[in-house]
């Protein structure tokens, strides 16, 4: 990575991040992000271990990190609680530092919080009056984040994951810490050259998976313009489709040294994006619920999986919707128990899991679950069946429950959880490629998903994170924005925008 000065860089850690719905009537509380403090931070990442090029290179230290599953909006209280204690944690790191260089600023980029807008370029601006403008700032980002004028001119160094779904999450962490080692080992320590372009496309992240065209060849050429000299890092934004807010939308950086480069790569990505907003569609075959169980049901590829996409709690959904439930057991195929298995994941019920508990596997309970939160579109469900299998200490829902109704195993939990991995129903004693169907709360299929599907389809549902956008009632967003906005007067000014940091604040509009 280069000389530098004999004594290491320090550099600290701090950031929170939540995907969040604005559409889910769902509040996030402070515990939800699970905060890390100290030195629990530097072992939840491999590339930070005593031994690491990364932890020989600069001394880490841990602020405060937090990390809460997709969900509703987060309260002002929990934002005003978390980000106090990451402000003192750093004003302490730097009484107690010799000196402190740098800052991981690790977000999602999504984050929503009562009475405030572009929350993450908030908590960055309080970061900054705690750690003193020298220092250096490296945020690591989904690509599903929003990147507003404010939070790039924050940033020195910036960076998004490459992959939809996120498979490059821990690669994308580490290069951020890795530019900002590079950076700070330099004997002149300049801060880079930021073009920022917006790009007026809001999509969601099922209709730009990376798996399939344009998405693939688009973010293919990310690392392409990485390679070229006098460039650091390059990074495109989706944005985040279901929140209401102006930065909502689609975004470029290019960070590096030489500007003419830096600017022309960022147009370069931008038109790429733009050029290609015409052929995004799903990445799976769609329809209405009802479509996707009959062609299920028709189908001889089993196990068959089906998107409840709009409840989806790894995108913001409150989770706790029972309309896909309601729904399905209301089919007669599925009224006896020798009709096609199906699995559905999840809703919760915490006093339905009780119930099973005291009732034990085996027996006959009548129980009620969901809509505790999310309402809107269908109420709590009252269902009679089996106790099949109990789990506890999962570190999401807690306790997990399977309840056999007809041919339906239906998974109930004391929180609500995601489902994405194979074990996740292997230990609750179910077998996901011996069913017939597959329902799980998600959008498009993550890896292990995907690699036990014989086919799928995605389910057009109801709720916070409707795939069908435009029925959402966005009225915050800049328009014109593709797809609310099919024809422009005018094209899209795609041209850079150098971004520098200094210590006045910005003015003028954000676009």
């Amino acid at each position: 990575m280069g000389g530098g000065p004999t004594r290491r860089p320090v550099i600290a850690i701090a950031g929170l991040a939540c995907e969040t719905s604005t559409f889910s009537p769902s509040k996030t509380l402070a515990p939800a992000f699970h905060p890390k403090r100290g030195q629990d931070i530097i072992q939840k990442y491999p590339f930070l271990h005593p031994g690491t090029p990364l932890s020989s290179l600069a001394e880490w230290k841990g602020a405060l990190i937090g990390h809460a599953l997709p969900g509703g909006i987060v309260t002002r209280e929990a934002f005003e609680e978390l980000t106090g204690e990451i402000v003192s944690r750093l004003q302490e790191t730097v009484a107690t530092s010799a000196a402190l260089d740098g800052l991981w600023f690790d977000i999602h980029g999504a984050m929503c919080v009562e009475g405030l807008d572009d929350v993450e370029a908030e908590l960055l601006r309080r970061v900054r009056e705690a750690v003193g403008k020298d220092v250096i700032v490296s945020a690591s980002m989904d690509l599903h984040g929003n990147v507003s004028r404010e939070l790039a001119h924050g940033c020195d160094l910036i960076t998004c994951y490459r992959m939809a779904p996120h498979e490059d999450t821990m690669e994308t962490k580490e290069r951020a810490c890795r530019n900002l080692v590079e950076l700070l080992v330099q004997k002149e320590r300049r801060r880079p050259i930021k073009a920022w372009i917006p790009v007026p496309i809001l999509l969601p992240g099922e209709q730009t998976s990376t798996r399939v065209e344009p998405a693939k060849h688009i973010y293919a050429a990310v690392p392409e313009v990485e390679t070229i000299g006098g460039v650091i890092d390059a990074a495109i934004w989706v944005g985040y489709a279901w929140a209401d807010e102006p930065r909502n939308r689609g975004a470029v950086v290019v960070t590096g040294w030489d500007e003419k480069v830096v600017v022309e790569s960022a147009e370069k990505l931008a038109k790429l994006f733009w050029d290609a907003r015409k052929d995004f569609v799903f990445v799976a075959p769609h329809g209405s619920f009802k479509e996707c169980l009959d062609a299920a049901l028709s189908s001889k590829s089993r196990p068959y999986f089906i998107s409840d996409s709009g409840d989806n709690p790894t995108a913001g959904g409150s989770g706790d919707m029972t309309w896909g439930l309601t729904k399905l057991l209301a089919r007669p195929e599925f009224k006896d128990a020798s009709g096609p298995t199906v699995i559905y994941a999840s809703v919760p019920g915490p006093k339905a899991v009780h119930t099973a508990i005291e009732a034990g596997i085996g027996a006959i309970i009548t129980v009620t679950a969901g809509a505790e939160v999310d309402n809107i579109h269908s109420g709590p469900l009252t269902m009679t069946g089996r106790v099949h299998s109990i789990k506890h200490g999962d570190k999401d829902a807690l306790i997990e429950v399977v309840l056999q109704v007809g041919s339906v195993f239906a998974i109930l939990t004391e929180l609500r959880k995601p489902y994405h991995h194979e074990k996740d129903f292997t230990n609750l004693n179910l077998r996901p490629r011996s069913a017939d169907i597959v329902i799980v709360k998600i959008g498009y299929l993550e890896p292990e998903l995907y690699d036990m599907a014989k086919d799928w389809m995605l389910a057009l549902t109801p709720g916070g994170v409707d795939q069908d956008l435009e029925r959402l009632g966005h009225h915050r967003i800049r328009r014109p924005i593709w797809p609310f906005n099919k024809t422009f007067e005018k094209s899209p000014d795609l041209s850079a925008r150098i971004i520098a940091m200094s210590n006045k604040p910005l003015t003028g509009p954000d676009e």
